[in-house]
């Protein structure tokens, strides 16, 4: 049984920082691009950044320069690091398996074929 069980987030101020985790099972992790994708209230839910097997990443344009993607393939675990978060970061945030590794898979949601339970992302003063 495939598995993403997410930790992190939470609330943090303005220009602050947290980790979002993500540990895997069910499938051979290291062979799996990965992404991360965010919702907010009342929106459509966005492709943030993806990973591939091979380590190569991709974000969007509104976190690239502040979020960082990045896997550890012994631990089975996905990682997002978000630094110079703004209110406009605040979502809940999913991790997901691509069914492809490739690009035009990896930033789409229907390009996923399984999905973290997502973790809350608030950021206010």
């Amino acid at each position: 049984e495939v598995q993403l069980v997410q930790s992190g987030g939470g609330l943090v101020q303005p220009g602050g920082s947290l980790r979002l985790s993500c540990a895997a099972s069910g499938f051979t992790f290291s062979e799996a691009a990965m992404s991360w994708f965010r919702q907010a209230p009342g929106k459509e839910r966005e492709w943030v950044s993806s990973i591939r097997p091979t380590g190569v990443t991709y974000y969007a344009d509104s976190v690239k320069g502040r979020f960082t993607i990045s896997r550890d393939s012994a631990k089975n675990t996905l990682f997002l690091q978000l630094n110079s978060l703004k209110a406009e970061d605040t979502a809940m945030y999913y991790c997901a398996k691509s069914k492809l590794n490739f690009y035009a898979s990896m930033i789409r949601t229907d390009g996923m074929d399984y999905w973290g339970g997502g973790t809350l992302v608030t950021i206010s003063s």
